[in-house]
């Protein structure tokens, strides 16, 4: 039987159990002090649900079987799912939780996204934090550094604080915190695409040797070796989670009225490597190069 202060321990809810809620439970020492729940679409479809049902259960989360289950009782929500669902959830979540509860929505989305899903929560008597998760939650875990914003942002960084997180305040206004994710992604997304194109360029014609030392040459503050594998790792590993942030990122420009066309063929092309199931495999970075290539461009013996 649960003890009666776990019971009346505050209440965390993960709408959307993935990677970042995962890398966030896994660093907590919460223990008893807290009671997690969590509520994923993928418990819905009988494929997936047994492999959710075993996560939740390794990460000593209560599995919750729709949303409104996971938030029932929560006081501090995390809206954890893809860019192109966030406001989604914001919709299912409203009128599910307690008047008061922190709605944490930690996905990379544009900024007027943010704005429309905070009117909802807020209207539901929620409050509304944006949160923009500013590194890759491995290896920092739940130290991942965050920017946050909005009218509740001062009493929301209190309550991250309280989980031993790393929230930065950037403003009183929502959309704050998100502007600042989606144009550095501008860059490093972009980038990530960039040097992809290229080396796979290089690599193709014969010259990946020739045209890495050139790019040393010219800037030798890169170590574009390095810097090439990593980028081709994240695009293959995670490019679909990249491309729908994108998407985001592309209509963040066109709100400013900034052309966007390099940003959404970023998309596009992230979306593009994903799709191609090419292996990671180590740090080796022809070895990724020549495992995206079969996919993209079989030879003709195939």
């Amino acid at each position: 039987m649960m003890s009666a202060d776990r019971v009346n321990a505050p209440k965390i809810a993960f709408i959307g159990f993935g990677e970042a809620a995962n890398a966030f439970v896994s660093g907590w020492a919460l223990d008893e002090s807290y009671r997690i729940t969590g509520y994923d679409v993928k418990t819905d479809n009988p494929t997936t649900a047994p492999a959710m049902t075993a996560q939740y259960a390794q990460a000593g989360v209560a599995c919750a079987r729709e949303s409104h289950e996971a938030l029932a009782g929560a006081d501090y929500i995390f809206s954890v799912v893809t860019a192109e669902q966030a406001f989604a959830a914001a919709q299912a979540g409203a009128g599910g939780f307690q008047q008061g509860a922190f709605w944490f929505d930690c996905n990379s989305c544009a900024p007027d996204t943010k704005r429309r899903a905070a009117e909802i929560i807020e209207a539901a008597g929620g409050r509304y934090i944006d949160v923009a998760v500013m590194a890759p939650v491995h290896p920092k875990r739940h130290h991942v550094p965050l920017k946050i914003a909005g009218p509740h942002a001062e009493a929301g960084a209190i309550v991250l604080r309280s989980m031993d997180m790393r929230p930065e305040v950037v403003g009183s206004e929502v959309g704050q915190a998100s502007s600042i994710k989606m144009i550095r992604s501008v860059m490093i997304k972009g980038l990530e695409a960039l040097t992809t194109e290229c080396f796979l360029a290089a690599r193709r014609a014969g010259v990946e040797d020739a045209v890495i030392g050139a790019l040393e040459a010219s800037d030798p503050d890169v170590a574009w070796r390095r810097r090439g594998s990593y980028n081709l790792e994240r695009m293959i590993v995670h490019g679909a989670r990249r491309a729908s942030e994108m998407r985001e990122v592309a209509i963040t420009l066109a709100d400013l009225g900034i052309p966007n066309h390099m940003s959404a063929a970023s998309a596009v092309w992230q979306d593009q490597v994903a799709s191609a199931n090419a292996l990671p495999s180590d740090n080796d970075l022809m070895g990724r190069l020549d495992s995206l290539l079969a996919q993209l461009i079989p030879s003709e013996k195939d």
